[in-house]
């Protein structure tokens, strides 16, 4: 299954929810925010979504600045 990552296509065996999707590109303990077909999914709702062939994903995380 062929998914978009910020940009880049990515090819993955198997269709996983948000969540166990994070843990497998190292985000897990990361506070991130996820796009998905520029609409954003709560964390809550994580475990419910299953990621779908052409989905475009969008990983989205705070950055410090000043």
């Amino acid at each position: 299954m062929k998914i978009t990552i910020n940009g880049t296509i990515k090819t993955i065996d198997n269709a996983m929810n948000i969540h166990n999707f994070l843990i497998s590109e190292g985000y897990e303990d990361k506070l991130v925010a996820i796009a998905i077909n520029n609409h954003f999914i709560a964390r809550t709702a994580y475990n419910d979504y299953t990621i779908q062939d052409n989905d475009i994903i969008e990983i989205v995380a705070p950055m410090q600045g000043g």
